[in-house]
């Protein structure tokens, strides 16, 4: 009787069974996706402790030097000086007006420049073009060097002694930091369509007219970034201002360099590198931020 009871009530309960993937579709199993994330870990393990051992530990050790002045202790004391010195004010200065005309140099002649390899054809235009990936290798050393031979005292021009003025330091940047602005712009040249181009000349647009409206609205990101990579770059030179040995042209890496070697000013040398690096970052999150909002 209860064999009876238990079997009738079992058959009156509804039977649930498991939805069927449908014709031609395999059950999906449950993932699991934790031993993906500890794979993703590990992989990113080796080059974070690279990062953090070659770059930020020697970084942290700049920065703990600039503040640990020579009478002992942790103070802000080396930044008072440098702040306060007047060699610092002139180096700022002198860094900040070198990057900017020499920015705006790279732009101007890396403009036209590329503007001429790209579409006004002639005889080794390409040949051209794979010179430029070439020389971004070159050091900056060796084009100073070499311009020393045109405008040093010893050069073609060197009664004039050109190269050791301001204007000379300007000239041996502008030379040198160029290609780095020709290089996106010829990239961003050559994604450009031509039939807009085309269409723009026949309709009467002339070539001034083409290149300020179809041009150069496609070329203001390759600029954009090119010019913020130059800007990064000059401020950071050193090279340059030490082989053309321009008088009175002091940089904030030059003035790193007098501090550490001439002077023996460890802590003040520290502490002008930890604002030359805090400048160069915060133009790069500028440009980023810039770039951003204009969807480059």
């Amino acid at each position: 009787m209860a064999a009876d009871l238990v079997t009738r009530t079992v058959g009156t309960l509804p039977r649930t069974t498991p939805a069927s993937p449908g014709p031609g579709k395999v059950p999906e199993a449950p993932r699991n996706t934790r031993p993906r994330r500890w794979g993703a870990a590990l992989w990113a393990l080796p080059p974070v402790l690279a990062l953090g051992l070659f770059f930020l530990y020697p970084l942290a050790l700049v920065v703990r030097q600039s503040l640990q002045p020579d009478t002992g202790g942790t103070s802000l004391r080396p930044y008072a000086d440098i702040f306060a010195s007047e060699a610092f004010r002139h180096a700022l200065w002198t860094t900040v007006w070198l990057a900017s005309a020499s920015t705006a140099g790279c732009l101007v002649l890396g403009f036209l420049l590329a503007l001429v390899i790209a579409f006004v054809p002639f005889p080794g235009a390409k040949a051209v073009a794979r010179f430029i990936d070439v020389y971004l290798s070159f050091p900056s050393f060796l084009i100073t060097l070499a311009l020393l031979f045109v405008y040093g005292t010893t050069g073609i021009v060197g009664s004039f002694q050109f190269l050791t003025t301001p204007w000379g330091v300007l000239l041996a940047e502008v030379t040198y930091f160029t290609p780095f602005v020709m290089r996106p712009l010829l990239a961003a040249f050559g994604q450009l369509d031509t039939a807009q181009l085309e269409a723009a000349g026949s309709l009467g647009a002339r070539a001034p007219r083409i290149v300020r409206q179809v041009i150069l609205p496609e070329a203001l990101p390759a600029l954009a970034a090119g010019g913020s990579l130059v800007l990064v770059l000059c401020l950071n030179e050193f090279g340059i201002v030490l082989f053309t040995g321009a008088k009175g042209v002091t940089t904030l890496p030059m003035l790193v360099y007098s501090k550490a070697i001439l002077e023996s000013d460890y802590p003040g040398a520290c502490a002008v590198a930890v604002v030359n690096v805090l400048i160069s970052v915060g133009l790069y999150g500028l440009y980023r931020v810039v770039s951003r909002r204009a969807g480059a």
